[in-house]
């Protein structure tokens, strides 16, 4: 009778000692699943950080289109509107050493003529071309030469120009502290997201950074998407403007 109470003792304590373990092993599991759906919840934001910056450096483009009836007079012709041209630039301020002047390129030159109503190109000497790019600091000597070539062109003399294009030149170092400010946007927009579900914002899974856009400060958008974006060359005043998109973890 003693063995069978003591047998029937130690079958008690080891169905506690089963139950318990088997009750902390569901809770720890518990736990586990639970941390393990919370690591697969996510929170994807975008973020985004602007800020004005203003051009420092001016680029303008300048054509010298001649015609003559020789490819050797052609090529007179160019070196002297070039000395014209170069004489003017030297009065705007803007020396030999902001100047970059392309070869002079030649090609017969072809006029339409009509034999019986009906037109035909036949040539008519030869025509030339030289392209002068100017690079500076100064941008108002640039606008303001910008203005004032109209006076060559009202001497006859055959250039042309193309607008001043108004360029940003530490672009990257713009572009990174943006990032950075987007970056910040981005963990607060997600934080008002989810504070009224009672969870947090945990640790960023992944970012990527989408186009970085140079805009008029005074609105409208360019067309040049040269850096991967839009980049406004017409204008001083600028907004540089970047957005990311981060996934963060919920816990």
């Amino acid at each position: 009778m003693s063995e069978q109470k003591h047998f029937f003792n130690a079958m008690t304590a080891l169905g506690l000692l089963l139950a318990v373990g088997m009750a902390s092993a569901a809770f720890i599991l518990g736990v586990q699943a639970k941390h393990a759906v919370s690591s697969q919840q996510s929170i994807t934001v975008k973020g985004l950080a602007e800020k004005p910056v203003k051009a420092d450096l001016a680029q303008w483009t300048i054509n010298i289109g001649v015609v003559a009836p020789t490819q050797a007079e052609t090529l007179q012709a160019i070196d002297r509107e070039r000395a014209v041209l170069a004489n003017f630039l030297d009065l705007q301020g803007l020396d030999a050493s902001m100047r970059t002047v392309n070869v002079q390129t030649l090609g017969p030159h072809y006029e339409e003529e009509y034999i019986h109503d009906s037109p035909r190109q036949v040539q008519r000497g030869f025509e030339g071309y030289q392209s002068v790019h100017i690079s500076s600091k100064d941008l108002k000597k640039i606008a303001a030469a910008n203005q004032a070539i109209l006076t060559l062109r009202a001497d006859n003399h055959p250039v042309t120009s193309q607008p001043p294009e108004y360029l940003v030149s530490n672009l990257e170092t713009v572009k990174m502290s943006l990032i950075a400010d987007a970056t910040k946007n981005a963990r607060t927009r997600a934080t008002e997201f989810v504070k009224q579900d009672g969870v947090k914002v945990g640790v960023m899974k992944s970012a990527s950074q989408g186009a970085f856009y140079i805009l008029p400060a005074t609105g409208g958008e360019d067309s040049d998407s040269s850096y991967g974006g839009i980049y406004d060359k017409s204008t001083v005043d600028k907004i540089a403007r970047v957005v990311v998109t981060v996934v963060y973890n919920i816990e």
